[in-house]
């Protein structure tokens, strides 16, 4: 069985994940409701100001960790569907994510995403768990 990097890090393939990501993260925000969801809806729309592209760039930055962090999880499916393989482990799949995009907003020199960052890391593992199911589907549809 291939590892999930050597599937969505393909060069052939990475554009299209990293679209699709982008649209897991698009649907995601547009999701949140109430005073978190205000929150959140804010600060995505600040960092999105910060370039065109900003979030399919950072997507990409963070797809090799993110695929090295969920390939255990891939490597376990044994016939389920990789969102249910996500499901079921939450805690330690949020937790995986949540440590690469903690590492990558450490070694960054832009205040504007650190500040966003920090605003938004206390409700990083809630909105994270949230999303694992978009997150498992949207991969799976390209590494099948």
């Amino acid at each position: 069985m291939s590892s999930l990097p050597q599937i969505l890090l393909d060069p052939a393939r990475r554009p299209a994940v990293v679209d699709t990501l982008v649209g897991v993260v698009n649907a995601e925000v547009a999701s949140k409701s109430g005073l978190g969801g205000r929150v959140i809806r804010t600060g995505y729309g600040a960092v999105t100001k910060l370039a065109d592209g900003f979030v399919a760039k950072a997507v990409n930055r963070l797809l090799p960790g993110f695929a090295d962090a969920l390939d255990p999880f891939w490597q376990e499916r044994a016939g389920r569907s990789f969102a249910d393989v996500l499901v079921a482990r939450q805690d330690e799949a949020a937790e995986a994510l949540i440590a690469v995009t903690d590492a990558q907003v450490a070694g960054t020199s832009n205040g504007v995403v650190k500040k966003v960052y920090g605003t938004l890391r206390g409700r990083a593992r809630e909105n994270v768990v949230a999303a694992l199911p978009r997150v498992g589907a949207a991969i799976e549809s390209h590494a099948g």
